[in-house]
């Protein structure tokens, strides 16, 4: 188990809420595709990282650190003794070719330089480490996990791990010589510390809540073809089983990750659900679960 688990971003789950409430506009629907890939692409990579010795290394997932007021991202960073290891994964797929430095498509368009992105990384990754005087060992590699991915024209001398050597890579590194000590345990707690939560970087497409569709959606395959039958809901595309309960608890998520400055009444709860016939339903589930704030009219739940 990774000593800092990966987990969805609140940007990602927002994405996907606005993609079944509204129309998403071109741009922010390939910025979602783009986040939803690159996840995948993450999940693949830790179940390889899963094989690594427990006793011999520490896996911190989905670092966002800032240095001299720059922050950076680290998808995985493996500590060890000696040597550590940033990573960053790429779920490339198609054909791709190398030329004077750079990535293109195969229709000559210029893709971002992962190693460029480490290079700025590494730069601001040992002077966060030097300032807490940890080693400042670092050997990063660009990892590229998707079997479909080929680069034309490669280059031989770059830190560059490619879908076909990944085996290869992580069972050498599995057979290093590694014996954790209080270090790295403190390193690896100074970076969870440092991680920050909540990205600066917004992608997200402007919306209000009036101009999103209303209803509940499948929590499955997000057809909004859902019939009540007074504890449950049935998805009639896919025949997804979903209790009130849990419906009305998802719909406050979904709001509270929306809007993080609404309040959330039995109104509200009603109005978004549309499904859900019964107000005093919603108003027992919500007594339940959140606390009930000021009276009657006024009543809110937190």
């Amino acid at each position: 188990m990774a000593y800092k688990e990966r987990i969805e971003s609140d940007e990602m789950k927002i994405f996907r809420i606005l993609d079944n409430h509204m129309t998403l506009p071109s741009k922010a629907k390939q910025i979602f595709s783009n986040l939803e890939k690159g996840f995948k692409g993450e999940l693949m990579f830790d179940q390889i990282t899963e094989g690594l010795d427990s006793n011999k290394f520490l896996i911190l997932n989905d670092l966002l650190l800032e240095k001299n007021s720059t922050n950076f991202q680290i998808d995985s960073f493996i500590i060890s003794q000696g040597t550590h290891f940033p990573c960053e994964v790429k779920n490339f797929e198609g054909d791709y070719y190398y030329k004077s430095d750079q990535f293109f498509a195969m229709n000559d368009t210029e893709i971002q330089n992962p190693l460029d992105q480490i290079k700025r990384s590494d730069t601001l990754l040992r002077q966060f480490l030097q300032k807490k005087k940890y080693s400042t060992s670092i050997k990063s590699n660009v990892f590229f996990v998707n079997p479909a991915f080929t680069l034309y024209q490669a280059p031989l001398n770059k830190p560059i791990i490619y879908p076909t050597q990944l085996d290869k890579f992580f069972d050498e590194l599995n057979g290093r010589t590694s014996i954790l000590n209080d270090d790295h345990y403190r390193l690896a707690e100074d970076l969870v510390k440092a991680h920050k939560t909540v990205s600066p970087y917004t992608r997200l497409p402007p919306y209000d809540y009036q101009q999103l569709k209303k209803g509940t959606c499948c929590m499955l395959c997000h057809s909004f073809s859902i019939s009540y039958d007074g504890n449950i809901l049935v998805c009639h595309s896919c025949g997804c089983v979903e209790t009130v309960e849990e419906a009305i608890l998802r719909a406050v998520k979904e709001l509270q990750l929306l809007f993080p400055n609404i309040k959330i009444t039995t109104n509200l709860i009603f109005e978004w659900c549309q499904v859900i016939e019964s107000r005093k339903q919603i108003r027992r589930i919500l007594k339940e679960h959140y606390q009930v704030m000021g009276a009657r009219h006024s009543t809110y739940y937190k």
